[in-house]
């Protein structure tokens, strides 16, 4: 998945200046799936832009700084739409803390349980971010067809943390009985 995705289909929408994109999408709608900072959210429009697949209108604003609002073309649609119909090979996942572990047999134990629950407490919070969301539930008889896939979405990031979660409990529990049997 790309970012120039993204940004097209959150363009398709509604148009949207590149401070909409950061802060109405990426920082209250998209994070939970797809971070981006201000930089990167720039570079790619500026990208899209040259490659036709989003135009721009700067709009004059007296008051305060001029306001380029960016707009899905024809050719990006069309982009997007031949996205949204391709499969895509699986991620590689890096994740950090498992290669730290695998690792990790060097470290006391404490440490290890020490970095294990700082894990913990970042996957935790994410959860909680992602609960925090309000989407209508897939039965909800008025929640349409696009708020059903978010929901959907969301419902598969949340199952993940939580069984990342899940795991590292395990994990620290497992420490904790090596631990034990060490100091006996």
């Amino acid at each position: 998945m790309s970012l120039a995705h993204v940004i097209l289909g959150l363009l398709q929408q509604q148009e949207r200046t590149g401070y909409d994109l950061k802060t109405e999408c990426f920082d209250d709608c998209i994070s939970h799936l797809w971070p981006a900072d201000q930089a990167q959210i720039y570079r790619t429009l500026d990208k899209l832009e040259s490659q036709g697949w989003i135009t721009c209108t700067v709009e004059i604003q007296h008051d305060r700084p001029n306001r380029k609002v960016y707009r899905i073309t024809e050719a990006g649609e069309a982009e997007l739409t031949h996205w949204l119909q391709t499969h895509h090979p699986l991620p590689v996942l890096r994740e950090p803390l498992l290669a730290q572990l695998y690792f990790a047999a060097q470290l006391p134990n404490e440490e290890i349980v020490y970095l294990l629950e700082q894990e913990l407490e970042a996957r935790q919070e994410k959860l909680a971010q992602c609960e925090a969301i309000e989407t209508l539930s897939l039965s909800h008889p008025t929640a349409s067809r696009e708020q059903k896939l978010h929901q959907l979405v969301l419902d598969l990031v949340k199952q993940r943390e939580q069984t990342y979660l899940d795991w590292l409990e395990k994990a620290i529990r497992a420490m904790h009985t090596l631990r034990d049997r060490n100091n006996s």
